[in-house]
């Protein structure tokens, strides 16, 4: 898992385009509890941790996902996003066979 950015509130993770952000049929382990676990280890917590997910990306695409540390930090993202403070953006590789 590569950690991309770090704070009290948030952590930005930079997602393969073989992980799935949280779980599906499949029984595949989701990015979420990887970061769940790097949470509660990295920080020695004992019970659960909160990791809300902010925003998913396909399993097949690559590129930054957002994760909340704290419920208060995940209501203010989930604001921001429905009032467009945030911003995103997606770039496509396309190979001319």
């Amino acid at each position: 898992m590569e950690i991309l950015y770090e704070d009290n509130h948030i952590i930005a993770i930079n997602k393969s385009s073989s992980d799935i952000v949280q779980g599906d049929k499949t029984g595949d382990k989701p990015l979420v509890d990887t970061v769940r676990e790097y949470l509660k280890e990295r920080y020695s917590k004992s019970g659960n941790v909160f990791c809300g997910v902010v925003h998913r990306l396909d399993r097949p695409v690559s590129g930054v996902v957002l994760f909340a540390k704290t419920s208060k930090a995940l209501a203010r993202l989930n604001e921001m996003l429905r009032g467009h403070e945030i911003k995103k953006k997606y770039w496509a590789i396309v190979v001319k066979p």
